[in-house]
């Protein structure tokens, strides 16, 4: 493999396989190379393995001497990545490796999304699976693939191939921060026919660009008030409506459902007469939009230019208008917050994307929601938004909520190492993301004992992800202690 960017990091053992999955291209979707890795792992080690027809990878490895008459416990983390890169960075997620870098006691990527979600899970319970010296129970590490796009493995995972009834999962992004409930959610997925007309010849075509946003991940940071690039720009059309006619030949912004959008482009078509007044309206926006996210998102900047090459078609005035209002319309962001957990979000909803095809405009949505009726009461407004605005909307990759258990003995055991370790108490308290957790609560019919803890990750779901080295080794010093207590 030659030299190792992170060969003299400690935890050694987790560093080592954390930099050798990185070299392997796992973007949602592309799990293929990365299974049949862990699988090669597993065989290496004469480890018994299951890769399952979704490619989920099941490792078992037997008890320790000593464990012989403990429960086993479940391992659990996800394979796949966010797939984001900062502009002007060339770096194909479909083949090329993560380039890590060291600054000061911190991981980061060269331009991309790190993986640390999830590949930290990954490579801890493959190090624990190769040690030798670490006391436990038997082991089974849970590999899953698609997280990060609805959690698709997990509900293909076959729960016949599990036998623990205690599940730990390191899918958590702050030391300290002992999960014990998430939120539930699903994507609406709104398509608003198109009908197509030829460009004015006495207009001209313009770009509309929003960037420099902070984005971040739409469950873990969606109460930091960021701005979301969509919205943004669904706001200036609509304000841009009430002086200029023009029609849009496209809307694209966003990239992943589940990630606030940071950047978004529009090309319309706008009578050569009212180019001077363009350019004051959006200038116009730019200052407030500035204003507004002055702290939140400092580096926001609204483009405009010439199109290069001036487009053939545009939406009909109809469509056009159909497309602002609903994008302007639909909800984004906090909807609620719990009354039960001080601070905690309970609904929120994330317009992620945006797209121009060939017969729709289609705008994908993350909700999320602790309550199961407010989910459902978002995706109606949803709907009847869409219903005024000719569009229609179907719902996608629903997941559940997990539910706290008050009974819960693996928690009881992660607070007690954790003040025996650090003297202090953890935080225990619930996320507004969905964790997997939540699927297989319901796969297992609510037979597993379950948490979820982490190291501390920064700007997760974008192209400044960044892990620290100092949690990451706290925290598998702590995973050790644990499975160590698990007798």
């Amino acid at each position: 493999m030659g030299d190792r960017t992170l060969e003299n990091l400690e935890p050694v053992e987790v560093f080592k396989y954390f930099e050798e999955i990185s070299n392997i291209p796992r973007g949602s979707g592309n799990e293929k190379e990365i299974s049949d890795y862990l699988v090669s792992f597993a065989k290496k080690h004469n480890l018994d393995v299951i890769q399952d027809r979704a490619l989920n990878v099941i490792i078992k490895k037997p008890v320790s001497r000593g464990y012989e008459n403990s429960p086993g416990i479940i391992i659990q983390g996800h394979m796949d990545m966010v797939c984001e890169k900062k502009s002007g960075i060339e770096h194909d997620f479909m083949k090329d490796p993560i380039k890590l870098r060291v600054v000061d006691d911190m991981l980061y990527a060269t331009g991309t999304t790190l993986g640390g979600d999830d590949g930290i899970a990954v490579a801890m319970g493959l190090a624990i699976l190769a040690s030798e010296s670490i006391a436990h129970p038997p082991i089974e590490l849970v590999v899953t693939t698609s997280e990060e796009t609805g959690m698709d493995g997990s509900l293909a995972l076959d729960p016949k191939n599990v036998s623990g009834k205690t599940l730990i999962n390191i899918d958590s992004e702050e030391e300290g921060m002992l999960l014990v409930s998430c939120a539930g959610g699903c994507s609406s997925r709104t398509n608003i026919p198109i009908i197509w007309e030829d460009m004015n010849r006495n207009f001209d075509a313009f770009v509309i660009e929003i960037e420099g946003l902070k984005g971040g991940h739409s469950g873990a940071e969606i109460h930091k008030g960021r701005a979301n690039s969509n919205k943004l720009l669904a706001r200036l059309l609509k304000g841009l409506s009430s002086k200029i006619n023009f029609n849009i030949s496209s809307i694209n912004g966003g990239s992943k459902q589940n990630a606030i959008a940071r950047e978004a482009r529009t090309v319309i078509c706008v009578n050569n007469k009212d180019k001077s007044l363009l350019k004051e309206q959006v200038f116009s926006f730019e200052k407030i939009f500035k204003e507004e996210f002055k702290k939140a998102d400092p580096d926001l900047k609204v483009n405009l230019k010439t199109a290069g090459e001036k487009p053939k078609k545009a939406l009909n005035n109809e469509t056009t208008k159909n497309v602002i209002n609903f994008l302007y319309l639909v909800p984004n962001g906090v909807q609620s917050m719990s009354m039960d957990i001080e601070g905690l979000v309970e609904s929120s909803l994330n317009l992620g994307i945006v797209q121009t095809k060939e017969n729709s405009v289609e705008i994908i949505s993350s909700i999320r929601s602790s309550v199961g009726s407010i989910k459902e009461n978002i995706f109606d407004t949803i709907t009847a938004i869409a219903n005024l605005t000719n569009g229609k909307v179907v719902a996608e990759s629903a997941y559940p909520e997990w539910k706290y258990n008050s009974d819960s003995k693996i928690r009881e055991i992660f607070i007690d190492v954790y003040e025996k370790l650090f003297g202090k108490k953890p935080l225990v308290t619930a996320i507004h993301a969905g964790l997997e957790c939540a699927l297989f609560e319901e796969k297992f019919n609510g037979q597993l004992d379950m948490i979820s803890f982490g190291p501390t990750m920064f700007g997760v779901h974008t192209a400044d992800e960044h892990l620290s080295i100092p949690s990451t080794q706290r925290t598998w010093k702590y995973l050790v202690e644990i499975l160590k207590a698990l007798k």
